[in-house]
């Protein structure tokens, strides 16, 4: 018998903190009891990205050409590394249940010099390429085509509109010629354009005031009886419609409403040049009428009807807030103010629920559909994103908030959709993710953009946690970026607990199948091992195999949940009881003894992490909307690991001419007069300037030949901040200012308030004070001490 060695991962590389497998765990070595397991404070939970793209210098193997192997019923986990071979008997013994499975006829040939890629050691994540969508336009031959359904706001200023025409025109200019698109209008009425009928123009109208179903809309459209379930498809024709294998209703549907770019451009861009503002009068007093609604449920219906089961993407540009019909979040009476945190809290928002209750509505019809919504927000006002959340997440969607369609934020993060080469999101559909692992180990449920395919089985926990209850859970759309969160409950047998029949190694196997960019089929085998330890006598490898990270930013997706799930949830009394309890289950320290107490350096930054993401706009929602407050949530929860950690504890880098680039505490005392400072926050990328070097540049001493030195320092943060942001979806916010000017606020803020107006005796000349009554870094330090040593 033969075994791939089943140690536990190597350390990741330093410039991919994710490693070749794109998933991180909180704890890389688990406690084998469910007592064990809650003493560890932190959850056993998994960050994994199912569509992540390897890293071309990484030993990854191209796609396979052939389909994965499974194991028996009820396990089904594929073939991977960890498995045992018998090449004699061609048997292969899966590790996560310990069935003995054949070798298919055509695995014939292996043996121990030829050895299949999904079975060598380094292969712990191999792709397969299975074809086209099934069922899908195409399948048989040329993959499907993607397609782009715009929904554009017209409820909104001439300027702003001419910038989204602006945006439109370079965006149909990125897209390939292949790919289908559609156009829908709205304000105070929805506008489905007929872009097949070039020679006039042709326009369905839809009333904004009720909500329409899907079938009065495929009525209204001529498309009855399309992307009905059970309804007939037609037989594949040598020469016939466009879309091959669909019934002749949806055929018709992407012949008029749905075309390929090159044949729709001129018809496109002619719209484009002829679109006006909404036209309908605003009386004084009143906001603009805007039926946001009813123009995405036109917009689900004609691509359910057309597009059924084929990845395909919403794209809605939102200009205001919803204010007739289904989704409307505030009426159009000036007079009443949009919903804010202490409505909610009060429950004084008096349509909140009945929007979120639309919107989960078309979630499940977008899901079943296996269609994606994509919301671009750019208004000075909220426009809902609070109540469409659950939408935009259930189905995997890009979300990206600013104040104008004229602003960086829009423009540039608008465009990164449609690019291709490095800068390529490497958009996918149709995705399911399944996770199969030992039997000790229970799955509690996801945290991220996903939806749960209720498939219930005996590797659910009792627990839930975000979408649970189930083994499987569908993606209609991910990126390179997307990141899953899954919690894990460990629940062991009484026979794994008695000595001999111990196994010394826990499995876990992420199964994604996804419609790839290229538009083909595939699936995506990760499986990791780990190692089990008994957490009552050996906490030494419990703690070397910590990863503060990834702890600090499952903390933050789990408390986030559960704010928004539990009324009167205190998320700042839950963390600092857990970072007590942690500290005092790993801290070393004698009893009673607050100077005795020190942290492995596995867990040196953890309460850094904590104290920042106490004063986060994650757990502080004073002084942000719903809607910001709903935004920020969403990144947090579909980013990766590295992207969420700079949300939750910016990074600080100076540039001064004493010193190159370095990074420096995230502290008011790193500021100095003759400095930059680069602040990347994620969502925002501050370059500050110091009192002095501002005032030498606005004397102009850059532009003098004698001090190009000071031209460099001045350029040297600007092109570092590109470098972030040409990296980064959604763009940051650039912000450039200067020690005490008004937009100094955005770093003051991300700052530890260690000098504050009651300690302003203690600054060093050029630095600057906080205003604030918030305690610094250092006092939260000391109370931490004397409580941990206490227990």
């Amino acid at each position: 018998m033969s075994a791939a060695d089943p140690s536990a991962a190597p350390p990741a590389a330093a410039a991919d903190p994710d490693g070749p497998d794109a998933v991180r765990l909180t704890w890389n070595a688990w406690p084998r009891s469910k007592v064990e397991a809650s003493r560890c404070v932190v959850p056993l939970a998994a960050t994994v990205s199912p569509a992540r793209v390897p890293d071309p210098s990484a030993a990854s193997p191209p796609p396979l050409p052939y389909p994965p192997l499974r194991c028996k019923p009820p396990c089904s986990a594929l073939l991977n590394p960890f498995a045992r071979v018998d090449f004699a008997a061609k048997i292969w013994i899966c590790p996560l249940c310990f069935s003995r499975n054949h070798f298919p006829p055509h695995y014939a040939a292996i043996s121990e010099s030829n050895v299949p890629a999904e079975l060598f050691p380094q292969c712990s994540t191999v792709e397969y390429i299975v074809g086209g969508a099934p069922g899908a336009p195409g399948a048989a031959g040329a993959p499907p085509p993607p397609v782009f359904l715009f929904v554009i706001d017209t409820c909104v200023i001439e300027e702003e509109l001419e910038y989204v025409k602006m945006a439109m025109r370079k965006a149909v200019a990125l897209l390939p010629e292949h790919a289908l698109v559609g156009l829908v209008t709205f304000g105070t009425q929805v506008h489905l354009h007929e872009l097949g009928f070039s020679d006039l123009s042709k326009i369905y109208v839809f009333r904004g005031t009720k909500e329409i179903s899907k079938e009065q809309i495929l009525d209204q459209l001529g498309l009855a009886g399309a992307g009905r379930p059970g309804f007939p498809k037609m037989p594949q024709q040598p020469g016939g419609p466009q879309v091959n294998g669909m019934h002749p209703a949806a055929t018709a549907g992407v012949n008029r409403f749905l075309l390929p770019m090159s044949e729709c451009e001129c018809t496109l861009s002619t719209l484009l040049d002829e679109l006006q503002p909404d036209q309908w009068p605003v009386e004084a007093g009143n906001r603009a009428i805007r039926c946001t609604g009813v123009a995405l449920s036109v917009a689900a219906g004609l691509l359910g009807a057309c597009m059924p089961g084929t990845g395909a993407r919403i794209i809605a540009l939102l200009g205001g807030p919803c204010t007739e019909g289904p989704g409307m979040i505030v009426s159009k009476d000036l007079s009443e103010p949009v919903r804010s945190h202490k409505d909610l809290d009060k429950d004084a928002a008096p349509h909140f629920q009945k929007a979120v209750k639309f919107y989960d509505g078309l979630a499940k019809q977008l899901v079943s559909q296996g269609h994606v919504l994509d919301v671009f927000a750019s208004a000075l006002d909220q426009v809902g994103l609070a109540e469409m959340k659950v939408a935009i997440e259930r189905t995997g969607g890009l979300v990206v908030l600013s104040e104008s369609f004229g602003h960086s934020v829009f423009k540039d993060s608008f465009k990164r959709i449609f690019e291709g080469g490095e800068q390529s999101l490497s958009l996918s559909f149709n995705g399911t993710i399944e996770i199969n692992c030992s039997k000790d180990i229970k799955v509690q449920g996801i945290i991220g953009p996903c939806t749960s395919l209720e498939k219930k089985g005996a590797l659910c926990a009792d627990t839930v946690v975000g979408q649970g209850n189930t083994t499987a859970w569908k993606m209609c759309g991910l990126d390179r970026n997307t990141s899953l969160t899954v919690f894990f409950d460990v629940s062991p047998s009484e026979r794994s607990s008695q000595p001999g029949h111990q196994n010394p190694h826990l499995y876990i196997q992420f199964v994604t199948s996804y419609q790839h960019p290229e538009g083909q089929m595939r699936i995506r085998v990760t499986t990791i091992c780990r190692k089990w330890v008994d957490g009552s006598t050996n906490t030494e490898e419990l703690v070397e195999g910590f990863d503060q990270e990834t702890a600090a930013v499952v903390l933050a997706r789990y408390i986030s949940l559960k704010m928004e799930m539990e009324e009167e949830f205190d998320a700042t009394r839950w963390l600092d009881r857990s970072l007590i309890r942690l500290c005092s289950r790993f801290g070393d320290y004698r009893k009673d003894d607050p100077t005795s107490f020190s942290l492995h350096s596995n867990f040196s930054l953890f309460p850094q992490f904590m104290f920042n993401l106490r004063r986060s706009q994650f757990v502080q929602v004073f002084n942000n909307s719903p809607d910001e407050t709903a935004y920020f949530r969403m990144l947090l929860n579909r980013e990766t690991v590295t992207n969420s950690v700079a949300m939750i504890q910016p990074s600080l880098i100076s540039f001064s001419f004493d010193s190159p680039p370095s990074p420096v505490f995230l502290d008011v005392a790193s500021i100095a007069a003759d400095r930059i400072l680069l602040l990347d926050a994620y969502f925002s990328v501050v370059i500050f300037h110091g009192m002095t070097i501002a005032q030498w540049r606005n004397m102009g001493y850059q532009n003098q030949p004698e001090h190009e030195q000071f031209a460099q320092l001045l350029q040297a943060p600007h092109e570092e901040a590109q470098m972030i942001i040409k990296g980064r979806f959604p763009v940051p916010r650039l912000v450039v200012c200067d020690q005490h000017g008004s937009q100094a606020r955005f770093l003051l803020a991300k700052l530890n308030p260690s000098a504050t107006y009651n300690s302003a005796h203690d600054v060093a000349p050029g630095s600057d004070i906080i205003f604030t009554d918030d305690v610094s870094f250092q006092v939260f330090c000391e109370h931490l001490q004397r409580l941990a040593v206490q227990s």
